[in-house]
């Protein structure tokens, strides 16, 4: 679970409903379930209209695992490096062939690393390796970033409909004002539900969750093209030492691999269990 999204959310939503909860007794006026299925209705229907319905369920479904914790971390991106360094030292000793072996437990769930360890195994050279795996990701991301443009224009849709439901309560309430004008705080007060509405669903729901889908999204193709590059290196059978440099430069230096204390790591913990 991502508690850091789920206090987010919590947050947000217990703030405004504190300032309700300080600010007044009477709070049903905030509640309105026609103001509320004309934001959502509307949202949602100007939403079909815009994109194939695959593709909304999708977005709405990936609203719902904002919450679960991202795979892809620092320390992930750390052990990816030190596990194509691992791979190069197996390449330097015992050719090419050996990886797959060596590999087939490792990518086993991950199909964008089986791909890539395929056509190196395959004898690809490595322009071809990074030529086809930099299109692999960048089609992925187009792909998977499809549903962050669609629950962004509900975030902008949602806000819109909040208007509309608004000039609707005016105009009805203009509309009984001469018979009892003593109406007119309360009907005014109705009408503005709408917007509160679909600005909540805009800044609280849609457009947090797009941010976030799209930041996942982004931290995955930055690890895709980290193993991109470290399989480009093994096609072209650089050092194992050349690499931990190169892929390194990708990282943040509070995480750069170091294979030296790598292994005197695991030859203390060889030590202890001895």
């Amino acid at each position: 679970m991502s508690f850091s999204t789920i206090f987010g959310v919590l947050g947000a939503f217990g703030l405004f409903l504190g300032a309700i909860a300080f600010s007044t007794t009477h709070y049903w006026i905030f509640l309105s379930l026609q103001s509320l299925v004309m934001v959502v209705g509307g949202t949602l229907a100007s939403t079909f209209i815009s994109y194939e319905p695959r593709y909304v369920f999708l977005s709405l479904k990936l609203i719902g695992k904002i919450i679960f914790t991202q795979k892809i971390g620092r320390n992930i991106l750390k052990a990816e490096v030190g596990r194509i360094i691992r791979w190069a030292y197996t390449v330097q000793r015992s050719g090419v062939p050996v990886l797959e072996k060596e590999a087939q437990k490792a990518v086993r769930g991950d199909r964008f690393l089986r791909f890539g360890v395929e056509m190196v195994v395959s004898g690809y050279t490595g322009e071809e390796v990074r030529e086809i795996l930099a299109n692999s990701i960048e089609t992925t991301f187009g792909r998977n970033t499809v549903q962050v443009n669609i629950l962004k224009n509900m975030a902008a849709a949602s806000p819109a409909f909040g208007m509309i439901g608004t000039l609707v309560g005016l105009i009805i309430m203009l509309d009984s004002m001469g018979a009892d004008p003593t109406k007119l705080g309360p009907g005014l007060a109705l009408a503005l539900i709408t917007t509160l509405y679909g600005i909540i669903l805009a800044r609280m729901i849609f457009l947090p969750a797009a941010n976030k889908i799209m930041q996942r999204e982004q931290i995955i193709r930055f690890r895709n093209y980290l193993i991109a590059e470290g399989l480009v290196m093994l096609a072209d059978r650089r050092s194992p030492r050349y690499i931990q440099d190169k892929m390194n430069s990708f990282l943040d230096p509070a995480i750069h691999f170091n294979i030296d204390a790598a292994r005197r790591n695991q030859q203390t913990e060889q030590a202890a269990r001895a």
